[in-house]
């Protein structure tokens, strides 16, 4: 059972970061991106919610803000499943299987 509302769309870990994350740490997108290893123009995309946010990166954030992976990665997929839950017709033609 979830206390989240079903219709309200996830938070994107990327949202998370732009709006708690990057001001609390008073840090650049830039400072960000050099400390993760990863180029500015990824965490960009991650900012704007315009990437998913990958195992890997989930990890680099963990391992950077002292979270755990997991977390990260839990965001993207409650939002991942959401997305696909906005368009039942596209598992429409699934017959669930039948259990001896």
């Amino acid at each position: 059972m979830s206390l989240r509302d079903a219709n309200r769309r996830p938070t994107h870990p990327g949202a998370v970061l732009r709006e708690d994350v990057l001001p609390a740490l008073e840090i650049s997108q830039s400072e960000l991106a050099r400390r993760l290893g990863v180029g500015r123009l990824t965490v960009n995309e991650l900012l704007n919610e315009k990437r998913a946010c990958s195992p890997e990166m989930a990890a680099r954030l963990g391992k950077l803000l002292g979270t755990s992976p997991e977390s990260w990665l839990d965001m993207q997929a409650a939002l991942d499943l959401w997305k696909v839950q906005q368009h039942p017709e596209k598992l429409k033609n699934i017959t669930p299987l039948r259990v001896a």
